[in-house]
């Protein structure tokens, strides 16, 4: 869920590049880096004396990431779990988790081996929705609550660790510096279909047994017909070694 490619992303990932304030010819690393679509700008944030490292556990995303970044010799691109980083212990001046704890299995592990490789003095930048906050705008707003309940029950693991980020932070020894709340809108129900899932997510629901298939289908017509609202919390937190 959430594709921070769409519009709605761009906001919110752009500040947290800006606060963690790269510097020229240091390491940054992107856990949970995906098909690289970061890489590029860490890299042109750490100039030529700079490296970036980006991780991920999913073939097909290092795939996309490597030939994303051929062209970046600054760019290292690491196959390896959240949970096992494979990078070595204090070698990292800033370091970024974008909307990756929400689907790992244990956020606190992962946020001690971010620790780990952390240098003191090192910046790190967390992101992740709270979707126990995603408000679909319906006339039948109990199958909006209910699509919302099953979103954060069975779709996602850590559906509210947005809320409790800065409470990780400090538990995995990091000093919290800055919480930052935004509350991306979808206006376009095209767009947040495909952003959010609602069809394939309602889909699932019906299923399941969660939502009456009769209405779910009635709410989800709905939606496509005249204006549209849809919005959750995002937090982002900016935190130090």
């Amino acid at each position: 869920m959430l594709r921070a490619a769409a519009g709605v992303g761009r906001g919110y990932k752009r500040e947290l590049m800006n606060l963690l304030d790269l510097q020229q010819g240091q390491t940054a690393l992107d856990v949970g880096c995906g098909p690289g679509a970061d890489l590029p700008e860490l890299a042109e944030r750490v100039g030529v004396r700079g490296t970036v490292i980006g991780v991920d556990r999913d073939p097909a995303m290092l795939i996309e990431a490597r030939r994303r970044t051929t062209d970046l010799s600054a760019v290292e691109i690491r196959e390896g779990d959240a949970h096992s980083l494979p990078v070595a212990p204090r070698s990292v001046d800033r370091a970024k988790i974008d909307r990756v704890l929400m689907h790992v299995v244990e956020p606190a592990d992962v946020l001690a081996q971010l620790h780990s490789v952390t240098r003191p003095g090192a910046r790190i930048g967390l992101a992740e929705p709270d979707w126990d906050t995603l408000a679909v705008d319906a006339e039948d707003l109990g199958t909006s609550r209910a699509f919302t309940r099953y979103t954060t029950s069975e779709v996602v693991r850590h559906a509210t660790i947005g809320r409790s980020l800065a409470r990780h932070a400090e538990q995995a020894g990091f000093t919290v510096e800055t919480v930052i709340a935004t509350a991306p809108v979808f206006l376009d129900f095209q767009d947040a279909d495909h952003t959010l899932g609602l069809g394939r997510n309602l889909q699932q629901a019906i299923q399941d047994g969660h939502i009456d298939e009769e209405r779910g289908r009635r709410w989800f017509t709905s939606l496509s017909e005249g204006s549209f609202f849809a919005s959750f919390v995002l937090v982002s937190v900016i935190c130090s070694r």
